[in-house]
């Protein structure tokens, strides 16, 4: 069985009837004078070439959908997806160019630079996603390492969590988390409200942390109820897991004062 773009399309949850396929091509000038992009275009240049379309062509539609998937030549008939973008609408349209008021989605984001489809028509650069939705996957390339920035440079907001403990580019950010116990900090970004947790015993850092990936609490009451989208995890104190259990209790009960967490945030004892 082949897999297809419209598989792709649906587990990110791109309903192809809302969104619009664009497969740029690489000219560093128009024959109008406009700017075009190269191979070595910067994202903020793709987003800008992206975001500026003609206004005396047929290829663009007059009224876009709000979602755009949007991918770079890779010779051929191949395409590699840059980035999902959401349109907000048409901000200016003097009758040469139009230009739309575009955001990056995070969307597809871990297949960024990795998907490659089939691009069957070779002529066209803008299509309904219910047509390139049949086209087929070609390649999803392995994801480039990130480099773990140290526990003393770590946070993450919940969608970041999600993918250390999920995707293999993260895999250098497992080993280290899951080699520690620690005191971290939960803070609710929607309303500053803390919370201090510890990984202890024979729990790692990454065994706490894969929990809260899993369903946003953890068990922990206190966040029950609270949109982990808002939520920011940082480390607060890493330990040796040779560290007695008492040592790292009194830790998390020195965070808990000189945080106010009790009182002042989420934490219940």
């Amino acid at each position: 069985m082949t897999l297809t773009f419209a598989q792709v399309m649906d587990s990110a949850g791109i309903d192809p009837l809302e969104a619009l396929v664009i497969r740029h091509a690489y000219v560093r000038e128009h024959g109008d004078g406009s700017a075009g992009i190269h191979g070595d275009s910067s994202d903020a240049e793709i987003m800008g070439y992206t975001s500026n379309q003609s206004a005396n062509t047929r290829a663009f539609p007059a009224a876009p959908p709000g979602v755009w998937v949007v991918f770079l030549p890779e010779g051929g008939d191949r395409a590699r997806l840059w980035s999902v973008v959401r349109s907000h609408g048409e901000t200016s349209n003097d009758g040469v160019r139009r230009t739309f008021d575009l955001e990056r989605s995070d969307q597809l984001s871990d297949l960024q630079s990795r998907l490659v489809i089939g691009w069957r028509s070779p002529r066209t650069w803008a299509l309904k996603a219910t047509t390139a939705a049949r086209y087929p996957v070609m390649e999803i390339a392995d994801a480039e390492p990130v480099r773990f920035p140290g526990f003393d440079a770590l946070t993450l907001d919940y969608s970041q969590l999600q993918a250390v403990v999920r995707e293999h580019r993260y895999a250098t950010w497992r080993t280290a988390l899951s080699s520690v116990m620690g005191i971290y900090l939960i803070t609710d970004t929607r309303d500053g409200r803390q919370y201090v947790g510890k990984a202890d015993g024979t729990a790692s850092v990454l065994q706490r942390w894969t929990a809260y990936a899993a369903n946003g609490h953890g068990g922990n009451v206190e966040l029950k109820g609270r949109d982990p989208m808002t939520f920011r995890f940082s480390v607060l104190r890493v330990f040796d897991p040779a560290t007695p259990t008492r040592e790292i209790n009194a830790a998390e009960s020195h965070y808990k004062r000189a945080l106010d967490s009790r009182r002042h945030g989420l934490n219940r004892n």
